[in-house]
């Protein structure tokens, strides 16, 4: 049965895989390939993704736009960039610097390189100060 975004399969090979087991273990385990279990193993991380994307964007209708981080722009420089915009609008950042990095690189993994932004992050910014990213 499914509830949410993911079958009962995903979650069952989810729950494998966080166990440390391997895609062939499981697929002796549950009775397939392990070409299948690849498949299910990667069909739930896109319903993952897209539920983040979704949550994301959801989030960012009760928040204003507060600036764009440009591809390439180092991870300091663009937390530096995010306080001076909120200042401008007179909205003071629930993180500190620590926690802003993190957030920033928890949001979208795949949009850094170490310290660097890959692709262009979009910031957005609610009236309690807290951000989201799209």
């Amino acid at each position: 049965m499914k509830q949410g975004l993911l079958t009962d399969r995903q979650k069952e090979v989810l729950r494998f895989r966080k166990q440390g087991l391997t895609q062939q273990q499981i697929a002796d385990i549950i009775h397939t390939s392990k070409a299948n279990v690849c498949t299910i193993e990667k069909a739930a991380y896109e319903n993952i993704e897209k539920a983040k994307e979704t949550l994301e964007f959801l989030y960012t209708l009760d928040a204003t736009h507060l600036c764009t981080i440009k591809s390439g722009t180092d991870l300091f420089d663009a937390i530096g960039e995010i306080y001076t915009e909120a200042e401008k609008i007179h909205i003071k950042v629930r993180y500190d610097s620590i926690g802003l990095i993190n957030r920033l690189k928890e949001s979208n993994p795949e949009r850094f390189k170490g310290r660097f932004v890959r692709d262009d992050v979009e910031v957005y910014i609610t009236e309690e100060g807290d951000l989201c990213f799209g």
